[in-house]
């Protein structure tokens, strides 16, 4: 092992030399004064490279740094082809050394931003080029060729696109006049030769200093990259010929502080079908008829009104059951079918509710087997206007394939079209499948986030998820298109949210938009940067502010009242909110941000507002989202970051340093990019240290939660299913453990091994809480090593009773099917025992 390490700092000082070697430096005497600093972009990877540099001291010989290292990259649109991308990069400096970035991107845009170290950079702007001139016949007018002159205090930017000429002035970089079209545009860039391959930007005279740290910083970047590049294969190298190792745990339990006692939740967001085909128990799909090419951006010519239907029918908008579900069937002598998600899984003498909004003659309905064999049936007689009707089904035989059946001898209209298993979760009308539903209340979540990330705000300003729009009788929602490219009944809306944390005996935590839609936006504005017209703001904002009283307000007041007409007179004890979600922080998201918090500081000071800081651990949105909440004395902050099992490895000191005075932060969506038994082990490490650091992170949870099996967006995800099995990863089960064994008090402890290496060291991971509710002591031993430890525990000031509950989680570092094995053992059996080479251990013991 000593030999290894020797010889990976031996690796990194070769690397060292060569990078001085491959940037053209010999020594530290033939450093320059002053360099040529080129920056440029890319069309490389649709543009979405970013902004490179390369220097030279002679504007012959080239350099580039990295050499395609990205320093800056464009947050305009969405994370498809077209968005994303930086083109025509310009960079100057200013009279005040602080360099200026800009940028086309496609829309008519350009973007700017702004740095001191070129390295650190401002919030992104962006300004309207074009708006009152006809665009090409493709719809787009690529911007090109930007320019930026500077004349008497005032910044000209010129650019062009394929039919005209523009300008725009700025003083500071801020605020930019409007758009208007310039015969005389500024020349073009200059050209240099980079690694044989010509290149076009901007030359700036510069420091050699500012060189040299943009090389070091890239260096420092390559170098973390490469350390959390960690795998079993790398661990099998790093670690070969390492012995098992020991290790001496001695707690005391006066040592100790307080942390909080809602660390492990659960965060829900309708992806992957979580929703509708998911956790919402209903059956039938597309069971109002509003699907519509839109829901997936017209890639689906099949994704209309009729999705999922098949049979003899038409279509008719005219006097619907209710404006907002404008479409219904019309059945003449015919009969219509509905082939669910994937099928209509039914098990055998269970019973299914089956409902529909008809009028016209009777029919039939019937739930039949792939094979064509009818499982059960009933007749049903409509009046002649719309009215709700309803069967109960009992299937006789099990199937995963069923399809549902309407037929009838005249003319039926229907809408509505709904099949609920009688048996929800809690027995619910308009309930959650129970399988799912138990399958998260078994992971004892404290609290409930929901509905969502990025469907919380949504794809372009039209798209933003409206609570209002969710409640009330199921045929007066309105149903959405989901961000995700899907459609949304909003059958599971915040009435059904609600009542599902309420029956978890979780707390409620929704997450609001913040007056802009989602920064990945490819829908009306390419992102967030253009955000709820001002003279709209105070309606949203009392949208906000009307949710609160729906959930907190007495049965007298006008949303209270609302409460307890859905069946719900008591208040659901709303105590946090959420605003704001990964945003990008620009000036338009700010100002409309400040707009809500203020209003719901104000009005509610009780409540707990959860602010945003992007979707990053680090970066601009991260930096300037802490500013804004520091600025608002904000209580909480939500912090996203999906990371590689070395990165949560290398950072488990990441909240060591945090200011306590200052927000506490919600670790609102993480995950290690994998459902392997390493990745779980990865974050059963991390939240060690998040135990640790409970004092200052009050909240975290695991995203995504669900993903449909053949119908996901993003992977991984915690829970996995099908129509009729659920299949919880190895990560659930790291989470199920955690939120089973949850602790109030964190007792300090001294840990020492018999190898000394940082590597070894870090892989180990203890957490000792104590559950104030039943005084227990619960030990939590991480071993992410290839070899076992073997532990000695010592309690002081601190007297247990003489049996422990034993949990050990382990198996191949590759597996997916590892599960936890419990078992009762004694105290000294249990602090002395062999923690096997990648292993998870929980050890809860009962105090005197």
């Amino acid at each position: 092992m000593k030999k290894f390490l020797l010889g990976h700092r031996i690796l990194i000082v070769l690397f060292a030399v060569f990078i001085s070697f491959a940037f053209g430096l010999k020594s530290k005497e033939d450093k320059p004064g002053k360099v040529y600093l080129f920056a440029y972009s890319t069309l490389k990877n649709n543009g979405k490279n970013g902004l490179h540099f390369a220097w030279s001291t002679d504007q012959k010989n080239w350099f580039g740094v990295g050499p395609e290292h990205s320093f800056l990259k464009s947050d305009y649109g969405s994370w498809g082809p077209e968005g994303k991308s930086m083109s025509e990069a310009f960079l100057i400096e200013d009279n005040n050394g602080i360099f200026h970035c800009f940028w086309g991107v496609r829309d008519d845009v350009f973007a700017s931003a702004s740095s001191k170290d070129l390295i650190n950079w401002t919030r992104q702007s962006y300004t309207q080029a074009m708006k009152n001139v006809t665009k090409n016949e493709s719809g787009k007018s690529i911007i090109q060729n930007i320019k930026v002159s500077k004349k008497q205090g005032e910044y000209t930017i010129h650019w062009k696109t394929d039919n005209a000429n523009y300008t725009s002035v700025t003083k500071d970089f801020k605020t930019y006049s409007k758009a208007i079209i310039d015969e005389n545009n500024a020349p073009g860039f200059s050209e240099i030769t980079l690694q044989g391959e010509t290149q076009k930007g901007t030359i700036t005279e510069v420091d050699w200093t500012l060189v040299d740290s943009l090389i070091k910083n890239m260096e420092s970047s390559k170098f973390r990259d490469k350390q959390d590049n960690t795998s079993p294969k790398s661990d099998s190298v790093m670690f070969v010929g390492l012995k098992p190792v020991r290790a001496q745990i001695s707690i005391d339990a006066k040592d100790s502080k307080k942390i909080s006692n809602m660390l492990t939740g659960m965060f829900f967001e309708d992806i992957n079908y979580a929703a509708d085909g998911g956790l919402y128990a209903e059956l039938i799909q597309n069971r109002d008829f509003e699907y519509s090419l839109h829901d997936k951006k017209g890639s689906d010519k099949n994704w209309n009104e009729t999705m999922a239907w098949s049979g003899n029918f038409k279509l008719e908008k005219e006097n619907p059951i209710h404006p907002n579900n404008s479409h219904y069937a019309v059945l003449t002598k015919s009969k219509i079918s509905n082939s669910g998600f994937d099928g209509i899984p039914l098990k055998a003498n269970e019973k299914y509710n089956f409902s529909v909004f008809a009028k016209g003659a009777k029919f039939t309905v019937k739930l039949i087997g792939a094979s064509g064999e009818t499982l059960a049936e009933a007749a049903l007689k409509p009046n002649t206007s719309w009215k709700k009707i309803s069967a109960v089904l009992k299937v006789s035989k099990t199937v995963s394939d069923a399809h549902l059946e309407i037929s009838s001898d005249g003319e039926v209209a229907l809408d509505m079209v709904s099949l609920f298993p009688e048996k929800t979760f809690k027995n619910r009308k308009n309930g959650l499948r129970a399988d799912l539903a138990q399958t998260i209340a078994d992971m004892h979540p404290k609290f409930v986030r929901f509905p969502g990330g990025c469907v919380a705000h949504g794809d372009g300003i039209g798209n933003i998820y409206r609570w209002k729009n969710t409640i009330g009788p199921l045929e007066s929602r309105t149903p959405m298109r989901n961000i995700w490219g899907y459609h949304q009944s909003l059958g599971l809306g915040y009435f059904e949210y609600f009542q599902f944390c309420e029956d978890l005996g979780a707390l409620p935590v929704p997450v609001l938009a913040a007056g802009v839609p989602c920064q990945n936006s490819s829908d009306g504005g390419a992102g967030q940067q253009f955000g709820i017209a001002m003279q709209d703001m105070d309606q949203y904002v009392q949208d906000v502010l009307d949710l609160i009283e729906y959930a907190n307000g007495p049965v007298t007041s006008l949303w209270g009242k609302k409460r307890a007409e859905a069946g719900h007179p008591k208040a659901f004890n709303l105590k946090y909110v959420g605003i704001g979600n990964e945003d990008l922080i620009s000036d338009v998201f700010e100002e409309r941000y400040r707009m809500i918090v203020k209003a719901v500081q104000k009005k509610y000071p009780e409540i707990i507002i959860i602010g945003t800081v992007g979707p990053f651990f680090e970066g601009t949105d991260y930096n300037e989202g802490w500013a804004i909440a520091n600025d608002l004395k904000l209580p909480i902050v939500d912090e996203h970051y999906y990371q590689s099992p070395g990165w949560f490895i290398n950072n488990q000191n990441f909240y060591d340093s945090y200011d306590r005075s200052k927000s506490k932060v919600y670790l609102g969506e993480y995950a290690s990019r994998g459902n392997k038994f390493y990745n779980a082990l990865a974050e059963a490490l991390y939240l060690t240290a998040i135990e640790r650091n409970g004092d200052v992170v009050t909240m975290a949870s695991y995203a995504p939660l669900l993903a449909r099996e053949k119908h996901t967006q993003w992977n991984p995800d915690l829970i996995y299913f099908t129509g009729n099995e659920v299949k919880p990863t190895v990560n659930y089960f790291v989470q199920k453990l955690y939120g089973e064994n949850p602790g109030d008090i964190y007792l300090q402890h001294k840990i020492k091994l018999s190898d000394a290496s940082n590597e070894v060291h870090k892989r180990i991971g203890v957490s000792v809480v104590r559950d104030n509710a039943s005084g227990d002591l619960i030990v939590k031993l991480v071993n992410m090593l290839p070899v076992a430890v073997i532990p000695s525990i010592d309690v002081s000031n601190l007297a247990t009773t003489e049996n422990a509950g034993y949990t050990t989680f382990s198996g191949n570092s590759e597996s997916t099917t590892a599960r936890p094995i419990s078992q009762t053992i004694t105290v000294k059996e249990a602090f002395s025992k062999e923690l096997p080479a990648y292993s998870f251990t929980v050890i809860r013991i009962k105090t005197k």
